[in-house]
């Protein structure tokens, strides 16, 4: 049994993430380093992820060279400051804004 690549072609990244404004919320796929990679292995399979998605707002773009975010931490996470590389990027979008947290229910009497 011979396995073959899927030679679908990907999309090309747009480029309309160089003209985002600060503020944009945003997600964006990014390939991992070799060593990041490497550090998500399962030692038992050898698979690890090559990819990962980091959502945020946009703080600064260089056109050609990289995105700068503040990650949308949820929960008890705190933001970070992300600096994408542009030649790391894989896909990239303009996403609503986070909804407004909901307010814990009361108990009906």
């Amino acid at each position: 049994m011979s396995t073959t690549m899927n030679s679908t072609p990907r999309p090309a990244l747009d480029p309309q993430w160089a003209t985002w404004p600060p503020g944009a919320r945003v997600v964006v796929r990014r390939r991992l380093t070799p060593d990041e990679a490497r550090a998500t292995q399962d030692r038992s399979t050898g698979e690890g992820k090559s990819v990962t998605d980091v959502i945020g707002i946009v703080l600064s773009v260089s056109p050609g060279a990289s995105i700068t975010l503040r990650t949308d931490a949820g929960g008890s996470h705190e933001s970070v400051e992300v600096t994408i590389p542009a030649d790391q990027l894989v896909a990239a979008k303009r996403i609503p804004p986070r909804p407004p947290r909901r307010l814990p229910r009361q108990p009906v009497d």
